[in-house]
């Protein structure tokens, strides 16, 4: 039994949730607090979710735990394209994704969070932009496409959970990270395929 530690709302174990509902496995979800990362620590020596334990192998960060279930389950519907090719492409917007596109967010956030005195604004504003622009580059990514590589993939995977919020958001949401992720992401007529893209996205099931 895969034993899946979670936080609600969490964009990165929305990732797990989502791939491994793809490739139809099965876990017990145990929800720890938000603020109470204890039991997570135990765990894992660490405090960030998801964290995986599949018969006391214990995995952490969400996009190795994509690329641990695709590697311990193959026989399930993949998530990497079997191409050598295609899978690197894969792996390499993952690693962008990750690496690049992920920074604005999170230095937004981090810059909010300062007293309002100390907050750079003009960087606020610079790195808005940012991720303003890369909604046309997720735009042309759709062209002729229903996922970001053609079929649903572990890009997907990595991508939705923040997209999302584009066009998604819980007013009961408390975090300002996902706040951030709904005001420097607005998508205008210039993106029908990447509002078509969360929709189709979104109606798919999670564990």
């Amino acid at each position: 039994m895969l034993t899946l530690y979670r936080v609600k709302l969490s964009t990165n174990v929305e990732r797990v949730a989502l791939a491994m509902a793809h490739k139809g496995l099965r876990a017990e979800s145990l929800y720890v607090p938000f603020e109470e990362r204890a039991e997570i620590r135990r765990v894992s020596g660490q405090d960030l979710v998801p964290v995986l334990v599949d018969d006391g192998k214990v995995v952490i960060d969400s996009m190795e735990i994509v690329r641990y279930l695709e590697e311990h389950f193959p026989n399930t519907p993949h998530l990497y394209p079997a191409e050598p090719a295609r899978k690197a492409d894969c792996l390499v917007f993952i690693d962008w994704f990750n690496r690049v596109w992920k920074r604005p967010p999170n230095e937004i956030t981090a810059e909010l969070e300062k007293p309002e005195a100390e907050r750079d604004l003009k960087r606020v504003e610079r790195l808005g932009k940012a991720m303003q622009d890369y909604l046309d580059l997720f735009e042309q990514m759709l062209d002729g496409r229903d996922y970001l590589l053609g079929e649903f993939s572990a890009a997907d995977v990595a991508a939705f959970p923040f997209l999302k919020y584009a066009t998604i958001r819980d007013p009961n949401d408390p975090h300002l990270f996902h706040d951030v992720l709904v005001r420097f992401q607005k998508p205008g007529r210039d993106h029908p395929r990447l509002v078509d893209w969360i929709k189709r996205v979104d109606a798919r099931p999670r564990v």
